[in-house]
């Protein structure tokens, strides 16, 4: 753990000597924490029109349970704004996606890879700690987004809804499915990245994990899927096994003599 902690010290320095590779974090936490709030709240006050007017809206937002407490408005919101909490799961993604892409290629480009090879770090630690290093900082603004979107939707929705929205499927979303799916795009885009001699290529690939989470976010929209709580949980446990999978199989192609001969 000592070593692996130092080595995600390095990590952490480097993106502070970077904050630039941060930005489009930023940017993409911004827009989802206007988008939300334009859409379930803005938009129907500018135009008259109440989310409870539109009947396909009430007939999605069903799948949220009876939602005694609520109005129709108020459950139509509860729906909107806890399928929108679905988009902060690309945030750590998309944004650390680039790090860990760089995280082998860059290391040997800047001919910094050799001496690093040359320490003590096992291959598991070396690739674990390249892993969190990535995520740690992409996560933390989006945990700060979080905070914000929870103090937006608090302020503009109707009553009853932020309590609602506070519950095990939340808790479960954020906390637990989030982070993991992270750590398989990122623990993948590694692998590449340790097999490839182009950054882009290994970040293009890690990309791919987005495409089956837009397909759950589009299939939320439309009141057709919901992921309970239980089943949310069934799936971070899921996504914590395929990391784990890929941290060995990682381990496995990893070849450090090959490395250092073949990218000379």
């Amino acid at each position: 753990m000592t070593r692996i902690r130092a080595l995600i010290a390095k990590e952490l320095q480097d993106v502070a000597r970077n904050l630039g590779t941060l930005i489009p974090v930023l940017i993409a936490t911004l827009v989802l924490l206007v988008l939300p709030f334009v859409i379930a709240v803005l938009v129907p006050s500018m135009t008259g029109q109440p989310l409870g007017d539109d009947a396909d809206l009430v007939k999605a937002s069903q799948v949220v349970g009876p939602g005694a407490a609520l109005s129709t408005n108020g459950r139509v919101q509860l729906f909107l704004f806890q399928q929108f909490l679905m988009l902060f799961l690309l945030v750590p993604i998309t944004g650390a996606m680039a790090l860990a892409a760089h995280a082998i290629v860059g290391e040997k480009q800047a001919r910094t890879l050799e001496p690093l090879l040359a320490t003590p770090l096992t291959t598991f630690e070396l690739l674990v700690a390249k892993v969190i290093g990535a995520l740690l900082p992409t996560l933390a603004i989006s945990l700060v987004g979080l905070g914000l979107y929870v103090s937006i939707v608090a302020a503009s929705a109707e009553p009853g809804v932020m309590p609602a929205m506070v519950n095990a499927r939340t808790v479960v979303l954020v906390f637990g499915v989030a982070p993991t799916c992270a750590l398989v795009a990122l623990q993948f885009a590694i692998l590449i990245s340790s097999r490839v001699n182009d950054a882009r290529t290994a970040q293009q690939f890690g990309v791919v994990i987005i495409l089956p989470l837009t397909g759950l976010l589009v299939a939320g929209f439309t009141g057709s899927f919901w992921l309970s709580a239980s089943m949310l949980g069934a799936l971070a446990l899921a996504f914590l096994g395929v990391w784990l999978l890929l941290a060995a199989v990682s381990v496995v192609v990893f070849d450090r003599e090959q490395i250092l001969t073949r990218w000379r």
